[in-house]
């Protein structure tokens, strides 16, 4: 079904609610990977730690090494009643946009003490549309979040975090502070794994992207084209950028982790190569797009009527990937963050 305009509506399949991943697999790599080559179509079940046998010697691999930060805080007001924040965009050392299941009952200028550490206070300093400006008394270093809050899992896992998701719902390689959702492509890899990848020379590029909660707004419009995409920040410095347009011309594959490496690696292309720099993207990508920055990918399966769908709907093209999504159910693969992931050439 190869057109110029689709709909929300054509992004729509059939997912039995069993196969949302609540955990991740036991294992890392122990995932299981769908390969499928979108030029003929072809679909291979393998698992993830073999991925060091299914790439070629002198692939390209760029990853996001964004660190997902304890950014949902419980907390008590003077009356007693608790409140849930979940922090969005740091402003300063102190400083945070965030959201509230409570908004309106907040009042400005009101302090609230935090549940896990009642010393540590957040003041509400402005109320803006849905989002709240907040300040805590002291710096908001890693460590103190990580004492005061709790991973903010994605909606669809419908439970509380627990002490695995501080590990399992953060990539081994996670070094720059900042995400409030994991580049889950990533979370397949283990240390033994990107040591084997080095190994057989494939190489291994880092950029950040610093996914937001937005990734997972839903599309409200059937017409696309009113959908306005939210925007992360992004770092994406010269040496990589040279690494990665060095590999290009010399022919070998570039291929994106995760679709969060891809918005990076698209939104910066410009002239046949990457452009470094620090920046911001809301690129919308969605057939009939077509990318141009990549020639292979790795990620997960994405929800229905998703933005993330659209885009590897661009990549794969339209009616090939709602096949394969079809046949992911039909083998009862595992979707979302802790599911399973697809190779995609």
């Amino acid at each position: 079904m190869t057109k110029n305009t689709y709909l929300l509506e054509d992004f729509d399949f059939e997912l039995p609610e069993k196969l949302i991943a609540q955990y991740p697999a036991q294992k890392r790599d122990a995932s299981r990977l769908l390969v499928l080559n979108k030029n003929t179509g072809s679909i291979k079940h393998e698992v993830f730690s073999n991925i060091a046998g299914l790439l070629k010697h002198d692939d390209l691999l760029v990853f996001n090494n964004a660190k997902v930060i304890n950014g949902r805080i419980f907390a008590k007001r003077q009356t007693g009643s608790k409140i849930e924040f979940v922090l969005i965009q740091r402003l300063s050392d102190t400083e945070w946009l965030a959201i509230c299941n409570r908004t309106k009952r907040l009042s400005v200028g009101e302090n609230l003490f935090c549940n896990n550490d009642a010393s540590i206070t957040i003041e509400i300093l402005d109320k803006t549309d849905e989002h709240l400006k907040i300040k805590f008394n002291q710096i908001t270093t890693d460590s103190l979040l990580e004492k005061i809050g709790n991973i903010p899992l994605p909606p669809y896992i419908k439970r509380d975090s627990e002490s695995i998701d501080s590990n399992r719902y953060q990539t081994v390689y996670a070094s720059k502070s900042g995400a409030l959702a994991a580049p889950t492509a990533g979370l397949h890899f283990t240390p033994e794994l990107l040591d084997l990848l080095i190994q057989k020379g494939i190489g291994m590029e880092y950029l950040t992207l610093y996914v937001s909660l937005g990734t997972f707004q839903p599309v409200r419009y059937s017409n696309l084209d009113m959908h306005r995409m939210h925007s992360e920040s992004y770092s994406f410095d010269e040496q990589t950028a040279n690494k990665i347009n060095e590999a290009r011309k010399s022919g070998r594959r570039i291929i994106a982790v995760g679709t969060t490496s891809l918005r990076v690696l698209e939104s910066t292309f410009n002239g046949n190569e990457n452009l470094a720099g620090d920046g911001s993207t809301d690129i919308f990508i969605k057939p009939p797009y077509k990318i141009k920055s990549i020639d292979a990918l790795i990620t997960n399966f994405h929800t229905p009527h998703s933005t993330l769908l659209m885009l590897v709907a661009a990549f794969v093209g339209y009616d090939l990937i709602l096949d394969t999504y079809r046949t992911a159910v039909e083998n009862e693969y595992r979707f979302f963050s802790y599911g399973d992931a697809m190779l995609i050439e």
